[in-house]
């Protein structure tokens, strides 16, 4: 077995093996441990008692986080003309139609959320292709396909976010970054899991909410109980 380093010993000697902490202790814990030299992201994993499988306990919803994300998202909007001005003055980061169509067509994807208009989904439905393998097509449940394109935009600026479970019944997020106070990581999650709590599919029974883990970019994951946010 190799020797542990400083930093991996110090991070050992603040988790003890097995225990399940509060989330206001993992909050405060997953900081601790973290120690690269940039600010990495904060995680979350939510394993739920659910079979993806059927569509009757599918879970995915969006949330809107207390405390943002903490980076920055880059925004596409695609609309018709006369909604352009309301998406720059939002904060889209990118706002037209068809030469963004373009360039998509073309590989673009450099951005990280895209907005549009039931008017407009089809020119970007053919899309599909491109932009679902990378999580990029807009979607009514999500919110982002929308008439108030706007309002959409100034959501996903301030920290709004979309997520479902994955095959494996794991619903898993960044929900900010450790330069994060406790007080905020907490907030962020409290939030997160809430929302997760109240799209619990009227199918799925047993235990619901089966493990929670915050985690930050390298760090080891901190097992949270359950019962302290339900």
């Amino acid at each position: 077995m190799s020797k542990l380093t400083k930093n991996q010993k110090s991070v050992a000697d603040k988790i003890e093996a097995g225990k399940a902490y509060s989330l206001r202790e993992a909050a405060e814990l997953v900081k601790e441990i973290t120690t690269t030299k940039f600010d990495a992201s904060l995680d979350i994993d939510v394993r739920l008692g659910v079979d993806p499988r059927k569509a009757n306990q599918m879970v995915r919803g969006v949330v809107s986080l207390p405390n943002g994300t903490g980076k920055v998202t880059r925004v596409l909007c695609l609309c018709t003309p006369d909604a352009e001005a309301a998406a720059k003055e939002a904060g889209a980061d990118y706002v037209g139609l068809d030469e963004y169509i373009e360039k998509i067509k073309g590989g673009w994807t450099d951005i990280d959320v895209i907005i549009t208009m039931p008017s407009c989904m089809g020119k970007v439905g053919p899309l599909g292709r491109v932009l679902g393998p990378r999580g990029l097509m807009p979607n009514p449940k999500s919110g982002t396909v929308t008439m108030d394109v706007a309002k959409a935009v100034k959501e996903v600026k301030q920290g709004k976010i979309d997520f479902k479970v994955d095959k494996t019944g794991i619903v898993h997020s960044s929900i900010g970054k450790v330069s994060f106070t406790p007080e905020q990581i907490y907030q962020n999650a409290k939030e997160f899991i809430a929302t997760i709590i109240k799209l619990k599919p009227a199918a799925a029974k047993g235990t619901y909410i089966k493990s929670i883990y915050l985690s930050s970019t390298m760090s080891l994951g901190v097992k949270v109980d359950p019962k302290t946010v339900e």
